[in-house]
């Protein structure tokens, strides 16, 4: 199971960011709402997470506003789910939907 950290606010977003330099950094932005959005995240729980990477839960129905940050920020249109992955402060792979898969996330952070 993956341990997620909540990211809930703008120095949160600044800190990962930082934290970037040295390891990437995973951004899942998930709606309570939306049945995809909980599958995608139910799926990544019940897989082996990459050890090498943070990952940070971005729940939408409670931080839009740091969704927005984070799709203004990083240049990549708002979805829901969608996953980041963030390296060296920018935005190095994403995907929205059923395309998040444990498998994309690992092959992304090892080929950084």
């Amino acid at each position: 199971m993956i341990d997620w950290q909540p990211l809930d606010s703008e120095a949160q977003l600044t800190n990962l960011i930082a934290h970037s330099e040295t390891k990437p950094q995973i951004i899942l932005k998930h709606s309570i709402s939306c049945p995809t959005s909980s599958m995608v995240k139910s799926r990544l729980d019940r897989s082996q997470r990459s050890e090498t990477a943070d990952y940070y839960l971005l729940d939408l129905w409670n931080y839009r506003a740091i969704s927005d940050l984070v799709a203004h920020k990083f240049g990549v249109r708002h979805e829901s789910p969608q996953l980041l992955i963030i390296h060296e402060g920018k935005c190095v792979y994403h995907e929205s939907h059923y395309g998040i898969t444990q498998e994309a996330i690992q092959a992304s952070v090892a080929a950084i």
